[in-house]
Parts: structure tokens; C-alpha cells; sequence
């Protein structure tokens, strides 16, 4: 069967370093942290008090109150960065066949905050009398987000939502690319939102211990790669990616970002919330997207880490890396913007996704921050090159990303320059 070409011919983002993609892009260049206190809940008896939220988002600048009442803030992200792609993409939807269309957003926790507040408000209430919101069921749904977008936009095509924990909107970028070069849709806009930071979510990931108890220096607490490293800093907000079928792009004069050339997909069948100790899963699945892709190791120039800054998972993407790569590993760039954003869960690939597009597009790699002399990891090969604390130019033709999350669910996404 003959694949047809995919391209992105859209972007938009809301994130904690940045409400808008140029915003966003300039940030990480730039090194910036979004880490800061907790202020969405008192999390002072929490063991991490800290979290990379979105800054001055006001969700009635978007949407009449009505409205807001009825949107959990991950829908509200959603729809935000959504709409920043669609007038991204110069599309005019009333040329266009919206039968062919369609919208797919990921989530990996859905309206958590919605679903603590009516919970809690009903065991609260003494007399346990059903009180809960009309709007209860809706805004806690993982495909809810997608369901907007299908009516804001009027898309017709395959309208749903994906859940595989941190791995979930990097199943849903390949989901949408296998539908478009397979013929089943000539547009699909694309991405995953996120809003994780409730008492419920800190705690829970607390009592884990997969996040840095780091309070004092929070700032510097997402530190990928170095040893110091103690847990994941929690982040909300969502990225959006508009794929296209080639030929439908470059008929209507759009602007081309790049080319989606790979993706795969892969399970650990290890352990539920631990990482392969030999990083398998993530050999495999980049393996099998640069077969995918129809390239080989030295083709790559970046890799957009997963490097969630925990103990265990770093050193097995890492070791995935050099098993894939081989020599040519110490000829790429790898790095973590994780420690910038925090690690947005289910969105995080999405975001991912964005950001290896503009490296592609830009020639220049951000940096994993906070790593300080001497905190290096005798278990990590410390002649990678991991763009510790400075962004760095160099050409980038190709460009992985990798996302991992709990239940051994792993995607790899592989992005190129395009070529007409």
C-alpha cells in the first residue's frame, strides 16, 4: 500500500512558560523555569508544594461565563491552544469538505477538577443528598475536549479522545497521521490538554514519590540527567498540531511547518509504573519508527526526551538511546524540556510535538536546564550531548520524540524537514 505524505501546517500552544507558541518558544530558548508555588489549591501540607501552572490565564478572556461554568480548565486549555492552530493553519473551513476533517485530543486524567469538587462536595454535605451539577458527567470526560472542537469548528470527520497515560497525545498525533496517509481524513486537527494540578493529583503522585519534594529550590528542581535529580514537576496546559494530507496542503497554498515522516508504538510489559531497567519498550518503539520512516540512526539530528527528571526513567531512555543510536548518539543532540514546562501528562506529547517541529524548522535545539558542574550521574553516559542550560544551533533535518508513560505504554514521533 502506498502511504500519502503528512504534513503540519498548523501549531498552538498554552503552557506554563508561555500562553501562545512564539511565547512559548522564545521562553525555552531562553532557559526559562515554570515552576512556582502552588497557588490553585493550599498545598502547604503537601509534600511538593510546587507545580509549573499556566500564568494569567483568565478563562472568561475566552469564553462568556456560561460557558466557563460549564468547561473543566483542561477543555478550557484545549480549546484555547486549539484555536490558536486553527488560525494558524490560514484554513477557510467553508471551502473545505468538514466530512474529511476531523479532531482528536488526548488527556490523560481528564476533568479531575471537576470530578474533586463534586465528589468532595457531596461527602461534605453531612446528609449525603445528591446535589451535583447538570454539568458534572460532560466536564469529566477524557473525550469531551474533542467533542468541542468537532462543534466549535463544525469538523465531521473521526471526532475522540485518547487515554494512555503520558504516552496519550503522542498516541493521538500518530493515531491522526495514520488516518490521513491511510486516506481516512485529509485534515485532523491534533493535540492534548491537561489540567492536573489539584490536591488530589499532587497527592496522589506524592504518595507515589514521582514528584521533587524539592521545595526550597524549586525553580531548578526538574533536573533531567543529573543526579541530583529527586521526581517530575507537575505542569498543566496543551499543544495542538494540525496534520494534513500533502497534496490537500499545498493545493490550498498553506504554510508547511514539516513533514510527519514516523511513528510507533510500544509496551514495556514490565511493570506498571517503572520503566523497562534496560529501557526495551523504548528501544523498541524507536526502532520501529525510524523503520516507519524509512530512516536510519544517523539520520537523527535531535531527540526530544521524555527525560522526566526521575531517577529510574532517565537512565532507561537513555540506555534505549545509546541501543538505537550507537555511535551516532554521541553525535545528537538530546534534551528535556520538561524541565522548563513541567511534565504536562497526557498532553506532554502534544506540547512535545510543537516544540520538535519548531527545532526542525528553526535549526536550533532547546536546553535541558538545571544541571549544575559536577551533578552528574556515574550511571549516564556523561559524553551525550544533553544541551545542558543553553540552547544550541545546529541543523536539525530530523527530529525524534519520544514519550513513555505508566502501564509500559510508549510512542515515538519522528518529525523532518519538508521537501516538496
Amino acid at each position: 500500500m502506498s502511504f500519502k505524505r503528512v504534513v503540519v501546517t498548523g501549531l498552538g500552544s498554552l503552557t506554563p512558560v508561555g500562553n501562545t507558541v512564539g511565547e512559548m518558544w522564545t521562553n525555552l530558548l531562553s532557559g526559562v523555569s515554570g515552576a512556582s508555588p502552588i497557588t490553585r489549591f493550599d498545598a502547604s501540607k503537601h509534600r511538593t508544594k510546587f507545580a509549573c501552572e499556566v500564568k494569567d490565564f483568565d478563562g472568561t478572556a475566552h469564553f462568556d461565563r456560561k460557558t466557563v461554568r460549564r468547561l473543566d480548565p483542561y477543555v478550557q486549555y484545549a480549546l484555547v491552544a486549539a484555536r490558536e492552530c486553527m488560525a494558524d493553519t490560514g484554513l477557510d473551513l467553508s471551502k473545505e469538505d468538514l466530512n474529511r476533517i476531523g479532531a482528536i485530543v488526548a488527556s490523560g486524567i481528564g476533568g479531575l477538577k471537576t470530578f474533586e469538587e463534586e465528589i468532595g462536595a457531596y461527602y461534605s454535605s453531612g446528609d449525603m443528598t445528591p446535589t451535583f451539577s447538570p454539568h458534572f458527567i460532560p466536564k469529566i470526560l477524557g473525550n469531551i475536549a474533542a467533542g468541542y472542537l468537532s462543534l466549535e469548528f463544525g469538523l465531521r470527520g473521526p471526532n475522540f479522545g485518547v487515554v494512555s497515560a503520558c504516552a496519550s497525545s503522542m498516541h493521538g498525533v500518530g493515531t491522526a497521521f495514520d488516518m490521513i496517509r491511510v486516506g481516512r481524513a485529509d485534515a485532523m486537527l491534533v493535540g492534548g490538554a491537561e489540567a492536573p494540578i489539584t490536591p488530589g493529583s499532587i497527592g496522589g503522585f506524592g504518595q507515589m514519590r514521582a514528584l521533587s519534594v524539592n521545595n526550597t529550590e524549586f525553580k531548578t528542581a526538574s533536573r533531567a540527567f543529573s543526579a541530583s535529580r529527586d521526581g517530575f514537576v507537575m505542569g498543566e496546559g496543551a499543544g495542538f498540531l494540525m496534520l494534513e494530507e500533502l497534496e490537500h496542503a499545498q493545493k490550498r497554498g498553506a504554510k508547511i511547518y514539516a513533514e510527519l515522516v514516523g511513528y510507533a508504538a510500544s509496551s514495556d510489559a514490565y511493570h506498571l509504573t517503572a520503566p523497562h531497567s534496560e529501557g526495551l519498550g523504548a528501544k523498541i518503539v524507536m526502532t520501529e519508527a525510524l523503520k516507519d520512516a524509512g530512516l536510519k540512526p544517523e539520520d537523527v539530528d535531535y531527540i526530544n526526551a521524555h527525560g522526566t527528571s526521575t531517577p529510574l526513567g532517565d537512565i532507561s531512555e537513555v540506555k534505549a538511546i545509546l541501543s538505537v543510536f550507537g555511535e551516532h548518539a554521541y553525535k545528537l543532540n538530546i534534551s528535556s524540556t520538561k524541565t522548563m514546562t513541567g511534565h504536562l501528562l497526557g498532553a506532554a506529547g502534544a506540547v512535545e510535538s510543537v516544540i520538535s517541529v519548531l527545532s526542525v524548522v528553526n535549526d536550533v535545539v532547546p536546553p535541558t536546564i538545571n544541571h549544575k558542574a559536577g551533578d552528574d550521574d556515574d550511571r549516564i553516559d556523561r559524553n551525550l550531548n544533553f544541551t545542558f542550560n543553553k540552547a544550541q544551533q545546529r541543523r536539525v533535518d530530523v527530529a525524534v520524540s519520544n514519550s513513555f508513560g505508566f502501564g509500559g505504554q510508549n510512542a515515538s514521533l519522528i518529525f523532518k524537514k519538508f521537501k516538496g
